[in-house]
């Protein structure tokens, strides 16, 4: 008796469902009549205007994306520009530039400007080449070409040295925009006022809204002469000149700031930056050990979040020479030791505790390495030129 009652309220069931199917089509089909599209007729020029201003969105967007994203992951790790004296013999200069640019890193941005010439004439500085990777033989032919004559435009040549890194477009060094200054005068022969001009200088590079760093380099410049010179460096902020009076001592000065302080300079900051990372590595072991697990993860987070990488490129760009090489070998194998630490310490702080001895003896790896690499850098400081005669 049961299985015949059952059968009426399966069928009900199922007539109910269609119904419910039917009257859903219905409402679709009644909402398809209801639909009404409306069309708005503008007048052109606001048409026009409406399209201008969504293109100029798209393109807005997108030139953020260049300029922010992808622009600076083409740009220079350093921009250099020489600036060298023409009023007399330029011969040794170019000679000895030839030689130091062949040594300069691999995403060096290098240009030349010459100054010397009539006090007052718009060809008294001439940029002889224009920023570039890759372009030392352009460099070299350039300065090979240039003739000696003229009076001292020194000042003029900074201004517009200045000047040569704010053009438009003009990509920014991902770590230095710098000037390099190689003269044989000591004092610009055509502005008296040198505190005026000084002034003018230091507003120049303000304006300019970037860092640029100076070096000079005074080439047989007599000590008498060299007052106007010092103060060229102090108006700058550039370190005290070197001066050199042979082409041995000039070709010393020229190549320290061309191509040995970028690797002190970046084998410095991998050093400070990992031993960062280190000591964050260690305040999480202790975290673990205080039962602050949160506050290990937070440590761990942070050591990862270390970037070395423009630094160990310029580094790689630079290895041209022994001292160079070494520095960049150990620089690599600190950043390869400390992502070992990070990884055995996640390790430990996961509850691994059997890790936690091969993690201690790889410390004291690390700080033997972080010794050797700290020996290194302070021999090659010790290379430093000192300024002849």
């Amino acid at each position: 008796m049961s299985a015949p009652s059952q059968a009426p309220r399966d069928g009900a069931h199922t007539e109910v469902k269609m119904e419910a199917n039917a009257s859903g089509w219905a409402r679709i089909y009644q909402a398809a009549r209801d639909l009404y599209v409306i069309v708005v007729n503008l007048p052109r020029s606001l048409t026009i205007s409406l399209v201008t201003l969504i293109a100029g969105s798209m393109l807005a967007g997108v030139g953020w994306v260049i300029v922010e994203v992808v622009l600076p992951q083409t740009a220079p790790t350093y921009k250099t520009q020489f600036l060298i004296d023409t009023t007399s013999d330029p011969g040794e200069i170019a000679r000895t530039l030839t030689t130091v640019t062949g040594s300069a890193g691999d995403r060096d941005a290098l240009a030349l400007r010459s100054f010397g010439g009539e006090c007052g004439a718009e060809d008294n500085t001439t940029q002889l080449v224009p920023f570039g990777e890759g372009n030392r033989r352009e460099i070299e032919a350039a300065a090979g070409r240039v003739r000696g004559g003229g009076d001292s435009t020194l000042l003029r040549g900074v201004v517009a040295a200045v000047e040569d890194f704010t053009t438009p477009f003009a990509l920014r060094a991902r770590q230095v925009n710098r000037v390099i200054v190689i003269t044989r005068n000591g004092a610009d022969a055509c502005d008296e006022d040198t505190g005026f001009v000084e002034q003018e200088i230091k507003e120049r590079i303000a304006s300019a809204g970037l860092s640029i760093r100076f070096r000079l380099v005074g080439y047989q410049v007599p000590r008498g002469r060299r007052a106007g010179l010092e103060r060229v460096a102090t108006a700058t902020g550039a370190t005290a000149p070197l001066y050199a009076g042979t082409p041995e001592q000039l070709r010393a000065a020229l190549d320290w700031f061309t191509n040995v302080e970028p690797v002190l300079e970046n084998a410095t900051r991998v050093t400070g930056a990992l031993n960062t990372t280190v000591g964050r590595i260690e305040a999480a072991l202790k975290a673990v050990g205080d039962g602050r697990a949160d506050v290990a993860d937070r440590e761990l987070r942070r050591a990862a979040a270390t970037r070395v990488d423009t630094e160990l490129e310029d580094l790689a760009g630079r290895a041209k020479t022994p001292a160079a090489r070494d520095i960049h070998t150990r620089a690599a194998d600190l950043r390869a030791h400390q992502t070992r630490l990070l990884d055995g310490a996640r390790r430990v702080t996961g509850g691994d505790l059997a890790a936690l001895a091969s993690l201690e003896r790889a410390a004291d790896d690390y700080n033997d390495k972080v010794k050797r690499m700290n020996e290194a850098i302070d021999a090659l400081r010790a290379t430093l030129p000192r300024s002849g005669s």
